[in-house]
């Protein structure tokens, strides 16, 4: 028979003291677990990194003599082939993640390092900026990731998609690929480390604001993006405040930007470097055909309204609000 409160009398009251202390104490297991696994991953992609730029210097020292844009693909290939190996030892493509970042400032670095004489103005600005164009990525994605319990929902699909095939297509799609995009969004680097003495003109000051605007854009949106998500009450909705009211993508649109700004760089060298922009015009499309499609689909799948959103808001470029745009067009 229940007692007075409708608990058991064959079940000890202290038992019902205990409860509350259990449950804290499984909270307080649960979180050390996060925590340790959260430390674990970052110590694992720190090595990873580090061992992965340390064995492609040595390749590419070993390799001998080479023309410098075939040194950085020598060792941009040797790098991510060491990052797939620790992907599929930790079962995690997500380890990947970081490369795009890291990869423009380990490009740089070595263009400067194996550059003769000295830096002028422009060389030192360059890789100023993306530094801080690397260091900005790179701390985004480690701020929200857990560890390696979670991966990136496309490999995700990916898994379920080709089974089997899973490992070939993530060293093909999600490892290969983005490194040869990567590596060619950074010819720019070469045209500047190459070019010494070029005057320092205007398009040098157009290449500041576009690359520095599109760090700071890149940082508003997700630190937007960021808030929205980590309050409780906005689960399951999506993001159209802020940047994101006029443009539903603008952390893309500050990526984008990047690869133009460094671009415009190339140009300011010397017109004869327009070719460099092939990698920038390559990212674009990658983003605008392939990233913004796959997380719209996602979206419009598990967001309600996200039909309505996407239909009122440009995908990257923004556009005037209406009501600007009929004073002007009155």
């Amino acid at each position: 028979m229940p007692d007075r409160h409708g608990r058991p009398k064959s079940v000890s009251s202290s038992y019902y003291r205990t409860i509350p202390r259990r449950g804290f104490r499984y909270a307080d297991r649960v979180v050390t677990r996060l925590r340790h696994e959260r430390i674990i991953g970052f110590a694992l992609s720190g090595v990873t990194y580090l061992a992965a730029f340390g064995v492609a210097y040595a390749v590419v020292r070993l390799a001998g003599p080479l023309h410098p844009l075939a040194e950085t693909a020598v060792g941009t290939l040797t790098a991510t082939i060491l990052v797939f190996l620790v992907s599929m030892a930790a079962d995690n493509s997500s380890m990947y993640d970081p490369y795009w970042s890291l990869q423009p400032l380990g490009l740089a670095v070595y263009y400067l390092w194996t550059h003769h004489g000295g830096f002028d103005a422009r060389q030192i600005l360059v890789a100023v900026l993306v530094f801080l164009y690397s260091a900005r990525l790179t701390s985004n994605f480690f701020r929200d990731w857990p560890g390696l319990s979670k991966e990136d929902f496309r490999y995700v699909a990916f898994r379920r998609r080709f089974g089997k095939f899973y490992w070939l297509v993530s060293f093909w799609g999600v490892h290969l690929f983005p490194t040869v995009l990567v590596y060619l969004g950074c010819l720019p680097l070469y045209a500047v480390a190459q070019t010494d003495g070029a005057p320092f003109g205007w398009l040098d000051g157009l290449g500041t604001v576009v690359v520095l605007g599109a760090v700071i854009l890149a940082f508003v949106a997700d630190e937007q993006l960021r808030r929205f998500r980590r309050d409780p009450a906005n689960g399951g909705r999506h993001m159209n405040g802020g940047l994101w009211a006029y443009s539903r993508h603008p952390n893309y649109l500050g990526e984008i930007a990047f690869w133009w700004g460094l671009w415009l760089f190339a140009l300011a060298c010397e017109p004869a470097w327009w070719w460099s922009g092939v990698g920038a015009a390559a990212i674009t499309l990658m983003f605008v055909f392939v990233s913004v499609p796959l997380m719209e689909r996602r979206a419009a799948a598990t967001r309600p309204g996200y039909g309505g959103y996407r239909d009122s808001t440009p995908m990257l470029l923004p556009r005037l609000p209406a009501r600007r745009r009929a004073r002007e067009l009155g």
